[in-house]
């Protein structure tokens, strides 16, 4: 199997890196495609990779051309490479809001995998949820899949608005735990901590809890009530969430970006 990577920004190359590690590519490298030339003057050098400046050198050749590029680049991406492209090919796409109905149209090819992948894909603790199109089969859709997971989980879902559901909640989600990290972060720092030591509080209790809840089979809500005793330090912080409706706030804010990402399909 044949793989290009159109974008060499931080998602391409994450993806791009973990897939050159799959045995399905049975020792073909990546082939990645980007029009900074500082950029592929740093791909020259990475072994696995073959970089491209040029379209009809590559895309021709691939079986899966994995567009990482920004939404609002979709229309002009598709309109360069269509020349090029043959109705065998897969084209797997990690931009937000852009349908698969309109990257069909856009590009001409009917097989098509949108995906939303996630930031700790850099770490191989990713998510990446999916969903194909009805003319890509069983065994292509496994393919992708495994090239996917690469990069940590991948989650195949029933249509296209569970992709544009999951950006409101893997997609985005980081941010949101960053966002609670640094609001503690500044609580240690007004308690007196060091900005070293108040990291260390936090980072460790966040990598702890979510390691805790991984090992069982107990529901947030449970593992709140062990925690947290009556009449004593966690129940307060608990009850000062729970005035201040801060779980509707945070639903709130991943509907936000759920609305979000289908008004960018809209845009497309």
């Amino acid at each position: 199997m044949k793989v290009l990577v159109i974008g060499a920004g931080n998602m391409g190359l994450t993806y791009a890196e973990g897939m050159s590690k799959s045995k399905l590519l049975e020792g073909n490298n990546i082939m990645v495609l980007d029009n900074s030339e500082e950029k592929l003057k740093e791909l020259d050098e990475i072994p696995y990779f073959d970089a491209y400046r040029d379209l009809k050198e590559c895309v021709p050749s691939a079986d899966v051309i994995f567009i990482a590029v920004k939404p609002f680049h979709a229309e002009s991406v598709f309109e360069n490479i269509k020349p090029y492209t043959n109705k065998n090919q897969i084209i797997v796409s990690v931009m937000a809001g852009v349908t698969i109905g309109a990257m069909q149209k856009m590009s001409g090819l009917d097989k098509v995998v949108r995906a939303m992948p996630n930031l700790p894909a850099q770490i191989g603790k990713g998510l990446t949820s999916f969903v194909a199109s009805a003319e890509v089969s069983k065994d292509e859709a496994s393919a992708v899949e495994t090239l996917l997971s690469t990069t940590g989980k991948s989650l195949e879902v029933s249509n296209e608005n569970f992709i544009d559901a999951s950006t409101g909640i893997s997609g985005s989600g980081p941010a949101y735990v960053f966002f609670f990290m640094e609001s503690m972060m500044k609580a240690a720092a007004e308690m007196g901590f060091s900005k070293e030591d108040g990291t260390t509080l936090v980072t460790q209790t966040f990598a702890g809890a979510v390691e805790l809840f991984s090992q069982s089979d107990i529901t947030p809500r449970e593992w709140m009530d062990r925690v947290a005793s009556k009449g004593g330090t966690t129940r307060a912080a608990l009850n000062s969430l729970e005035d201040n409706k801060v779980d509707v706030l945070i639903r709130d804010a991943a509907y936000a970006a759920f609305n979000r990402a289908i008004e960018l399909g809209e845009e497309h």
